[in-house]
């Protein structure tokens, strides 16, 4: 994982970025990972991924964390992400009260999967949710998670469905002011 820096940066007024009426895009290493989220919520990066809440911690109610991997040239497609997902969620610390069926979802040459769990917080002793996705093209593999209160089902639901139609990844830009695609390699 990279360290991360942040940059604030002023869109130029050609600027290709677009996102849903209410949201704003999320951005990793140029372009590795792409998705849009709420426009209010807050990113907070850390040593291992990237935070991203509904609301400034601790007053959150729910947590989307990113990260992603650059993978070395080879035939990835030998090792699929379902059984990826599947080793991956086997082992918790979390008291697991039920676990739903891998999801698998395809577009062009991006793969999707992701599973849901439902848990019991061992502080809050209340049932939560947890969904876990995994999502890999080109040379770009991502694992992005989602927790949740059950009872906030109604409006994280939305929220993931966003985040999981708008995922893009290895799709770099030449310029982060203008969003416009670089020239592709041969290898990305």
């Amino acid at each position: 994982m990279p360290s991360w820096k942040k940059n604030r940066l002023r869109l130029k007024a050609d600027h290709q970025w677009k996102a849903r009426p209410g949201h704003k895009i999320f951005v990793a290493d140029r372009g590795a990972v792409r998705f849009d989220i709420p426009e209010t919520w807050v990113v907070v990066p850390e040593s291992d991924c990237v935070r991203l809440y509904d609301k400034q911690p601790p007053d959150d109610d729910c947590t989307l964390g990113v990260s992603y991997l650059r993978l070395p040239p080879m035939a990835w497609s030998e090792l699929p992400l379902k059984k990826l997902l599947e080793e991956a969620v086997k082992e918790t610390e979390r008291e697991v009260i039920s676990t739903g069926e891998i999801v698998e979802l395809h577009r062009a040459d991006l793969e999707i999967v992701w599973r849901e769990m439902h848990f019991i917080d061992a502080q809050e002793r209340r049932e939560a949710i947890s969904r876990v996705c995994l999502g890999r093209r080109k040379l770009i593999q991502s694992l992005i998670t989602f927790d949740f209160w059950l009872t906030d089902l109604d409006w994280c639901n939305p929220v993931w469905e966003e985040v999981l139609a708008s995922l893009t990844l290895a799709e770099y830009v030449s310029d982060p002011t203008t969003g416009k695609p670089r020239k592709p390699s041969r290898v990305s």
